[in-house]
Protein backbone atom coordinates (compact mmCIF):
# COMPACT_ATOMS: atom_id res chain seq x y z
CA UNK A 1 0.00 0.00 0.00
CA UNK A 2 1.64 3.17 -1.07
CA UNK A 3 0.43 7.19 0.15
CA UNK A 4 -1.38 7.48 -3.05
CA UNK A 5 -3.77 4.35 -2.70
CA UNK A 6 -7.46 4.94 -0.99
CA UNK A 7 -7.39 3.69 2.95
CA UNK A 8 -10.28 1.01 3.76
CA UNK A 9 -12.05 3.33 5.95
CA UNK A 10 -11.68 6.36 3.58
CA UNK A 11 -9.91 8.40 6.19
CA UNK A 12 -6.29 8.98 6.19
CA UNK A 13 -3.71 8.40 9.37
CA UNK A 14 -4.32 12.21 10.45
CA UNK A 15 -7.99 11.92 10.27
CA UNK A 16 -8.34 8.58 12.06
CA UNK A 17 -5.94 9.29 14.84
CA UNK A 18 -8.10 12.63 15.20
CA UNK A 19 -11.38 10.35 15.31
CA UNK A 20 -9.69 8.19 17.84
CA UNK A 21 -8.73 11.14 19.73
CA UNK A 22 -11.93 12.92 20.17
CA UNK A 23 -13.67 9.32 20.43
CA UNK A 24 -11.14 8.77 23.91
CA UNK A 25 -12.20 12.21 25.06
CA UNK A 26 -15.99 12.16 24.97
CA UNK A 27 -16.17 8.90 26.41
CA UNK A 28 -13.14 9.79 28.97
CA UNK A 29 -15.34 12.80 30.44
CA UNK A 30 -18.68 11.91 32.75
CA UNK A 31 -21.68 13.56 31.73
CA UNK A 32 -22.85 16.30 34.60
CA UNK A 33 -25.07 15.62 37.01
CA UNK A 34 -27.67 17.98 37.94
CA UNK A 35 -29.56 17.49 41.05
CA UNK A 36 -32.56 19.77 39.81
CA UNK A 37 -34.77 19.73 43.24
CA UNK A 38 -31.53 21.06 45.11
CA UNK A 39 -31.26 23.44 42.75
CA UNK A 40 -35.30 24.56 43.15
CA UNK A 41 -34.90 24.64 47.31
CA UNK A 42 -31.50 26.65 47.10
CA UNK A 43 -33.85 29.09 45.14
CA UNK A 44 -36.43 29.25 46.31
CA UNK A 45 -35.00 29.30 50.00
CA UNK A 46 -32.58 32.23 48.17
CA UNK A 47 -36.26 34.25 47.50
CA UNK A 48 -37.67 33.60 50.76
CA UNK A 49 -34.91 35.01 52.63
CA UNK A 50 -34.72 37.78 50.14
CA UNK A 51 -38.04 38.44 50.89
CA UNK A 52 -37.95 38.60 54.55
CA UNK A 53 -35.10 40.78 54.59
CA UNK A 54 -36.78 43.52 52.31
CA UNK A 55 -40.13 43.23 54.68
CA UNK A 56 -37.75 43.36 57.36
CA UNK A 57 -36.18 46.52 56.30
CA UNK A 58 -39.60 48.09 55.33
CA UNK A 59 -40.76 47.05 58.68
CA UNK A 60 -38.01 48.56 60.62
CA UNK A 61 -38.17 51.99 58.44
CA UNK A 62 -41.74 52.48 58.86
CA UNK A 63 -41.14 51.47 62.48
CA UNK A 64 -38.18 53.85 62.96
CA UNK A 65 -40.18 56.65 60.56
CA UNK A 66 -43.29 56.60 63.48
CA UNK A 67 -40.44 56.50 66.26
CA UNK A 68 -39.03 59.44 64.74
CA UNK A 69 -42.38 61.28 64.50
CA UNK A 70 -42.80 60.59 67.85
CA UNK A 71 -39.52 61.55 69.63
CA UNK A 72 -38.04 64.74 69.70
CA UNK A 73 -34.66 64.09 68.63
CA UNK A 74 -32.94 63.43 71.85
CA UNK A 75 -34.06 59.97 72.66
CA UNK A 76 -37.24 60.95 75.04
CA UNK A 77 -40.74 60.33 73.46
CA UNK A 78 -42.22 63.61 72.72
CA UNK A 79 -45.72 65.00 73.77
CA UNK A 80 -47.83 65.18 70.97
CA UNK A 81 -50.11 68.32 70.15
CA UNK A 82 -52.59 69.33 73.03
CA UNK A 83 -56.30 69.29 72.09
CA UNK A 84 -55.93 73.30 72.53
CA UNK A 85 -53.43 73.58 69.26
CA UNK A 86 -55.90 71.64 66.96
CA UNK A 87 -58.29 73.98 65.26
CA UNK A 88 -62.01 73.61 66.12
CA UNK A 89 -62.99 73.61 62.73
CA UNK A 90 -61.46 70.67 61.71
CA UNK A 91 -64.30 67.94 61.89
CA UNK A 92 -61.98 64.86 60.63
CA UNK A 93 -59.88 64.86 63.02
CA UNK A 94 -59.83 62.80 65.62
CA UNK A 95 -57.81 63.05 69.14
CA UNK A 96 -56.61 59.75 70.44
CA UNK A 97 -56.06 59.66 74.48
CA UNK A 98 -52.83 57.35 75.45
CA UNK A 99 -52.56 55.45 78.42
CA UNK A 100 -50.03 58.30 79.93
CA UNK A 101 -52.38 61.17 78.86
CA UNK A 102 -51.17 62.07 75.66
CA UNK A 103 -53.06 63.04 72.98
CA UNK A 104 -52.77 62.73 69.16
CA UNK A 105 -54.21 63.57 66.82
CA UNK A 106 -55.16 61.74 63.73
CA UNK A 107 -56.14 63.42 60.98
CA UNK A 108 -58.58 61.23 58.59
CA UNK A 109 -59.97 63.96 55.88
CA UNK A 110 -57.76 61.58 52.95
CA UNK A 111 -58.81 58.06 54.28
CA UNK A 112 -61.51 56.09 52.87
CA UNK A 113 -64.22 53.79 55.34
CA UNK A 114 -62.08 50.96 54.98
CA UNK A 115 -58.88 52.40 55.94
CA UNK A 116 -61.03 54.28 59.03
CA UNK A 117 -62.70 50.94 60.11
CA UNK A 118 -58.81 49.67 60.01
CA UNK A 119 -57.62 52.10 62.37
CA UNK A 120 -60.77 51.86 64.61
CA UNK A 121 -60.00 48.32 64.99
CA UNK A 122 -56.63 48.60 66.32
CA UNK A 123 -57.24 51.56 68.33
CA UNK A 124 -60.50 49.42 69.85
CA UNK A 125 -62.53 52.07 69.17
CA UNK A 126 -66.04 51.30 67.49
CA UNK A 127 -67.27 52.53 64.50
CA UNK A 128 -70.72 54.45 64.71
CA UNK A 129 -72.65 55.07 62.16
CA UNK A 130 -71.69 56.13 58.85
CA UNK A 131 -73.40 58.87 56.84
CA UNK A 132 -72.53 60.58 53.46
CA UNK A 133 -72.70 64.07 52.70
CA UNK A 134 -72.52 65.99 49.71
CA UNK A 135 -69.18 68.07 50.01
CA UNK A 136 -67.97 70.88 47.24
CA UNK A 137 -64.21 69.74 46.26
CA UNK A 138 -63.82 66.42 47.73
CA UNK A 139 -63.40 62.56 46.27
CA UNK A 140 -66.49 60.83 47.05
CA UNK A 141 -66.05 57.91 49.21
CA UNK A 142 -63.67 59.95 51.89
CA UNK A 143 -64.26 60.92 55.24
CA UNK A 144 -64.97 64.35 55.59
CA UNK A 145 -66.15 64.03 59.24
CA UNK A 146 -66.16 62.56 62.42
CA UNK A 147 -68.07 62.64 65.54
CA UNK A 148 -66.87 63.34 68.40
CA UNK A 149 -64.19 65.23 66.62
CA UNK A 150 -61.03 67.75 68.01
CA UNK A 151 -61.00 68.92 70.61
CA UNK A 152 -63.17 66.17 71.83
CA UNK A 153 -60.54 63.44 73.07
CA UNK A 154 -61.40 59.64 72.24
CA UNK A 155 -60.74 56.92 74.28
CA UNK A 156 -60.14 53.37 73.47
CA UNK A 157 -63.67 51.52 73.34
CA UNK A 158 -65.42 55.32 72.37
CA UNK A 159 -67.90 54.81 69.23
CA UNK A 160 -67.12 57.07 66.35
CA UNK A 161 -69.64 58.33 63.42
CA UNK A 162 -68.07 59.18 60.37
CA UNK A 163 -69.43 61.24 57.88
CA UNK A 164 -68.35 60.11 53.63
CA UNK A 165 -68.13 62.61 50.94
CA UNK A 166 -70.86 61.91 48.92
CA UNK A 167 -69.74 63.87 45.80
Amino acid sequence: MTSHEARPSGCAPFEEELVNAMNRYANSADAPDFDAPGIVRRTRRRRAVGIAAVATALIVAGGGTALAAMSDGTGHRARPAASSTVAKSDAATMLIQFDDGATLPIDFSRWNLKEAKAYFDKTQNKLGTVTRKAVKGCKPGLVVGLDPHAPTVTNPGDTVNVTLCAG
